[in-house]
């Protein structure tokens, strides 16, 4: 009964978003509530919603000062001179920028940390896009299939983390036999960032293109900005941001609470202007946490009614007895919708654990599960569990269901790939 009522809960929050009925806000905490009266735990909603709420708290806040401190940096144009450099080198293609997307977005996603990588990427891009007219959703695909599966697969991700923690595996073991197919599945990004630019290509008048990237080759605004003080210091603000965010010098709340008050009084020194920049930009920030709060609730609730575990053990069921050796690839593709509705500590906490006590019964490592495990997470970027993708939806002013209407499809045709890739590779075993 708990797995069917877990089911549905998935079920009509996806309705509810994608069909436009509710906002994800609304949505997301609507339908756990709705389940868990009908389950008979409305007496306990309130300590299941804030044992969700604490684990989002310190990324609700963090998200805060994230979106604040790069609303500044937007407003003082730091990212102008990078933007015309990379129209320069693309002479304003939509496909070459797209290429270009894709490849800076798997390269910064080795950093492991999804906040940092978006906060590049879109700082990198969205300017481009804005001025030359290509959809910024685009940027959106491309980031969240990058960040799913390098970030999602390296050892030092915060998925792989998990799952070899949890299963008590060695880094080295687990992670070498993945490598092959985390590297065809770049290729395979890349290839389907140069689709999305063919279309965006189709969309978007040539001569404007033409135009623009003529107009920036010969205009002087990088030598007029470069001479701007404030700028050299905005750009090595944020670089020491990011260098002490991925050494993990201190907490990431605290370096950009800081960051975001040193931005502010030398970008705004007058008290009046100061308050004018937050009002401003509470418009991105405000919703970025309360759908980041109401993320939590919606896995409070699914993990402390027992749904999560429920679901997994449903899906277990399917498995015939003499089909053990299957469980591998069954683990997968069950990943993926989890994945896509589930927290990653939901994820390979609950649910991973019992897939590899039930291969175990059949002979099959528990390395080949946590492989498997995380080539859900393409779809768990763009799911409502992925508390980086509320900033990465800040930073683009997009919503999450007309978000996941344009991604879905291409990062679902990403994730069979990468697992078809760990079948073909051996990473995971169908052998009997």
């Amino acid at each position: 009964m708990l797995a069917v009522l877990g089911f549905l809960t998935l079920g009509t929050f996806m309705v509810l978003v994608m069909r436009k009925y509710a906002t994800a806000f609304v949505a997301i905490i609507a339908a756990p509530v709705l389940f868990a009266i009908i389950a008979g735990r409305g007496g306990d909603l309130g300590d299941m919603a804030m044992a969700g709420i604490e684990t989002v708290a310190p990324t609700a806040v963090l998200l805060l000062f994230a979106v604040l401190y790069f609303g500044v940096m937007m407003d003082a144009k730091l990212f102008d001179p990078i933007s015309n450099g990379i129209i320069r080198l693309s002479k304003g293609d939509p496909v070459r920028i797209c290429v270009g997307t894709a490849v800076l977005s798997l390269l910064v996603a080795l950093d492991g940390d999804g906040t940092t990588s978006y906060m590049i990427i879109c700082s990198a891009f969205l300017p481009i896009y804005r001025r030359i007219g290509m959809n910024p959703l685009v940027i959106a695909a491309i980031a969240t299939m990058s960040l799913g599966a390098i970030s999602g697969s390296t050892p030092w991700g915060g998925a792989a983390t998990r799952a070899i923690s949890v299963l008590h595996l060695d880094a080295a073991e687990y992670f070498v036999p993945i490598i092959p197919s985390l590297a065809l599945t770049s290729v395979l990004i890349v290839g389907i960032a140069y689709l999305l630019g063919r279309g965006q290509r189709k969309r978007i008048d040539p001569d404007v293109v033409a135009e623009f990237a003529a107009e920036i080759a010969n205009s002087d605004t990088d030598r007029s900005a470069a001479r701007s003080w404030k700028l050299w210091f905005n750009a090595g603000l944020t670089a020491l941001l990011l260098v002490l965010l991925v050494t993990g010098v201190a907490p990431l709340v605290t370096l950009f609470m800081g960051g975001f008050v040193i931005a502010l009084l030398v970008n705004h020194p007058k008290l009046a202007d100061q308050g004018e920049v937050v009002k401003r930009h509470a418009s991105s920030a405000v919703p970025v946490v309360m759908l980041v709060l109401g993320a939590g609730i919606f896995t409070g609730i699914l993990s402390e009614t027992g749904m999560v575990d429920a679901m997994a053990e449903s899906a277990l069921a399917i498995v015939p007895d003499g089909l053990g050796q299957l469980i591998p690839l069954f683990t997968a593709l069950v990943g993926l919708p989890l994945s896509f509705f589930m927290s990653n500590d939901a994820y390979f906490f609950g649910v991973v654990p019992v897939l590899a006590e039930s291969a175990a019964q059949h002979g099959v490592e528990a390395y080949e599960i946590a492989r498997a495990a995380v080539a859900g997470q393409m779809l768990h970027s763009i799911g409502p569990a992925s508390a980086p993708l509320w900033v990465l939806l800040g930073l683009l002013k997009k919503d999450l269901g007309e978000f996941q209407r344009f991604a879905l499809i291409r990062v679902t045709v990403a994730s069979l790939g990468m697992v078809g890739f760990m079948v073909l590779t051996g990473a995971i075993s169908v052998g009997f």
